[in-house]
Parts: C-alpha cells; structure tokens; sequence
C-alpha cells in the first residue's frame, strides 16, 4: 500500500542526509557542465560536455575532461551526449561524463581495484573481499543531488537522472528544477521572463511566483552556435582568411595585417590523424575566441534598415571602428562589418547567411518572434510584469550590444508597457546562472522538506519526479 506525497512534512534527517551534509548542484548544458557545493558562488567543477573517443580492439576508450577533449591523439573522435536541443540523448555516457564531473573536483575519486592496479602479486585472497566494494563506493552515498533541466525535457529525460542519482551514484536525496527558474532565483525575481542565450540554442521561461508556465516556454534554436555557423560562413567567402585549428600550428611568423601567413604546420603518420569531429571541436574554440573579442550586435536600428539620414545601416557599419584579430597560423585582419553581420540574423533572419549545410532561419525563429509567441501563450494580464522583469543570461547574451538590442526590439513590438532588463553585470553570474540559482535554492532550510528521498524513490519509483518536481 502506498502512502500519499505531501510537502507539507520535512522527511527525517536519515532521508536526505541532515543539516550537516552538503548539497551538490549538477548543471548539465551542450556546451559546458557545471558541478558543485551548495551554498558556493561559483562551480567548482566546469568541464566540457564533450568527451573523447578512442577506437580499439577491445572497445572504444573514453576521455573526459578539458584536456582530454583538446590533445590530438590518434584518431580521436568527439561526442556529445547531449543534443542541439539541450536533451540527453546517450544516457550511457551522460552518466560516465556527470560522475566525472563529480568525482574530478567535488568527491573523493574511487581507489583502485587492488586485483587490476598492478600493485598486488598475489590477488587470490582479494577476491572475495572485494565482492561489493562497488557498492559501497558510490561517488554520492553522503550528498543529496539537485540537477537542473530543459523546461522542454521530455518525460523520460526527467526520470532517468533520479535513477541514475540514487541507484547508481547512492545519493540519499534528490531534485529536479527547470534551469529558467532557477536563473530567475538566481536573479532574485520570483516572477520573470527569463532569457537564457547558450550554445545549442536560447531558451525563453516565463516564471510566475516561482513556477514555469510551460505553456510560454519556447526554445529558439538561434544562439551562440549559429552565430559560429554563420562566422564560418563568412571566412568560406573569403579566401584569404584561413581556419586552421591551434593543434595543426607548429609554429608562426607575424606577418602584417591581410598578408598571407607565414606558418609551420603539424602534420600526422597515416592513420593517426585525428578524427573529424575533432577537427571541428578545434575550429569551433577558434570561432569562440572570435566571438569573444571581437563580434558585436548593431544598434540603433536593424543591420538591413536605414538611419535617420536616409543612408543604409550597412554603409554605416562600414564607418564604425574596425577590431583585429589574428588567426592561430599568423594570419590577421582588422574586421568591420563582419562583426555585425554574424549576429543579425538573431534578431533579422533576411540578414542570415546560408548555404547547404547551414540553412537560414526562418522569420518565426528570430528571437523577438519567439519571445513574441512565448507572451502570446500566458495570460494577458500578467505580460506587463513580465516585460518589466525580463532576466537576460547565458554566456551568448555577453556580446556587445545585446541587451540594447533586445530592449529596442521589445520596444518596439510593445509600445505600452515598460520594458526593464535585467542582467548580470559579471561575466560568472551571466554564464553560471542556473547554477547558481541551484546553489541558492538547494541550501536554504526550508528547501530541506522539498527533497525526494531515497525510501520515498524505493516506494513510489522515478515517476514521482513528475508528481513532486514541477
């Protein structure tokens, strides 16, 4: 017989581990997954969320880890376990990359088996003691785990991770919270609309009292990988502007700006070269470096309109202040236009380039229409507080220019209420904002009764996250 779920009791100190034992927070994104202490600033673990692969007789080996993922072995390949969409899709390896996460920095990393580590010349008599050991040394066994999630997770997506919390990692307690929320707390808003401008994609959270409305939660495939695509467009119609990876570079000469570059470059025996996808993980940290110094977002006004003297905005940023920057093999130029021209079409999807590969967008998907269609979902009274409360972050929104342009595109589809934005002013607040709102959240008192444990999961199964976590 079971009993019926209530929040109205805290569960017993044994269930999720008491006052004394500290929380982990487990933010898992496309681009980054960050873990850490309940209560801290900042995550102590951020590793990528990609991981390598090495191809062998006995079975692909896999790498986690900042430098696992950016040494050219031979024939690595790169994967990811999450999607574009911001939803696992190999639990497998999610499971391999979060414990990593945890144990790398958070908890003590599992001793070696004494019969594998070479250490032992005789194994017979350990056989027997280390039946089970696996069992008891599970990386969680003394920390409940709070996980943030898409507000787009599907069903099974929202079940498994308290299956792999508790069953496999040992963890006395567990939680669930949707990242746009969190973001919110993160911001001190219990009502919000919550903007947050990844890699993947970008995500727009209507918060109300603390809830996501699901029905106005969108995600617009438009964020910092689009503006990388659309980089990578405009160096391929150049062809004087090479992309050429910071592992291929043996060693440079400086040369003077647009004169072709002076490098030596790496090469591999065959059949040791890494693989494709490698290759693209290392030009996209190129692309990054780009985006970071030098790409901006144009204001006032669209890219593709007129000023106020009747000339086109083009012909205005051609006017504006050119930024350098210098390629891993030498080569340098000082960029004008093209730095407003990669992110245009976040905002104006005529101004988007495309070819084969990389199609354009369409109208709908431009970030003021899907905020657009995200307002139109939630009742019509509460959109007022909402634009006055709109909670932009994500390491994408960093760009120069964007939270200017936002509030004029806002403006300019809402004339009547105020418009008010909020952001971070520090880049680790912009980037860890989910996290953080993890950290607040897990480590008040009153949160304590929230917590599903371990004897509640082992009586009602992983279907209670949907009851519980909403």
């Amino acid at each position: 017989m079971t009993t019926t779920l209530s929040n109205a009791t805290a569960p017993n100190t044994q269930d999720y581990g008491g006052d004394e034992i500290s929380a982990l927070v487990l933010d898992p994104g496309y681009s980054v997954t960050r873990g850490g202490f309940a209560g801290e600033d900042v995550p102590k673990s951020v590793i990528p969320s990609f991981y390598g692969i090495i191809p062998s007789i006995a079975g692909p080996k896999y790498l986690y880890g900042e430098n696992a993922v950016h040494t050219p072995l031979p024939n690595i390949e790169v994967g990811n376990p999450v999607s574009q969409t911001g939803v696992v899709e190999d639990w497998e390896a999610a499971t391999q990359l979060w414990e990593y996460a945890i144990t790398s920095r958070l908890t003590n990393i599992k001793p070696s088996n004494p019969l594998t580590n070479g250490l032992n010349d005789k194994t017979d008599d350990l056989k027997q003691e280390m039946e089970g050991v696996e069992m008891q040394e599970r990386p969680l066994e003394e920390n409940p785990l709070l996980m943030t999630e898409a507000g787009w997770n599907t069903g099974k997506g929202r079940e498994k991770p308290i299956e792999i919390a508790i069953e496999n990692w040992g963890a006395p307690a567990f939680w669930l919270a949707r990242s746009g929320v969190l973001s919110a707390f993160s911001a001190g808003k219990p009502s919000a609309l919550v903007i947050d401008v990844g890699a993947s994609s970008t995500s727009i959270t209507p918060v109300h009292d603390g809830i996501m409305l699901k029905k106005g939660t969108l995600r617009c495939p438009l964020a910092g990988n689009h503006i990388s695509d659309q980089l990578r467009l405009i160096i391929s119609t150049s062809p004087t502007i090479p992309l050429v990876p910071h592992y291929l570079i043996n060693s440079k000469t400086p040369v003077d700006a647009g004169a072709p570059s002076q490098a030596s470059y790496r090469t591999f025996q065959p059949g040791t070269e890494p693989g494709p996808s490698f290759r693209a993980l290392q030009e996209e940290r190129v692309l990054t470096e780009f985006k970071e110094s030098v790409v901006a977002i144009w204001n006032p006004g669209r890219l593709g309109g007129h000023n106020q003297q009747g000339g086109t905005n083009l012909d205005s940023a051609r006017t504006q202040n050119t930024k350098s920057f210098e390629m891993p093999d030498g080569y340098n130029q000082l960029f004008g236009v093209e730095r407003y021209r990669a992110t245009e079409s976040l905002f104006d999807a005529k101004m988007a380039l495309s070819d084969a590969s990389h199609p354009a967008p369409t109208p709908n998907q431009t970030l003021p229409q899907v905020i657009a269609q995200s307002l139109s979902q939630v009742d019509v009274d509460i959109r007022p507080h909402l634009l006055s409360n709109v909670v932009v972050v994500g390491g994408s929104s960093l760009i120069p220019g964007f939270n200017e342009r936002l509030k004029q595109e806002l403006e300019s589809m809402y004339p009547g209420p105020r418009v008010r934005i909020f952001s971070p002013g520090s880049v680790v607040e912009r980037k860890f904002s989910g996290w953080i709102g993890g950290s607040i959240l897990a480590s008040l008192g009153t949160f304590h009764q929230m917590w599903i444990s371990k004897k509640e999961y082992d009586e009602h199964g992983p279907g209670i996250v949907e009851k519980r976590c909403k």
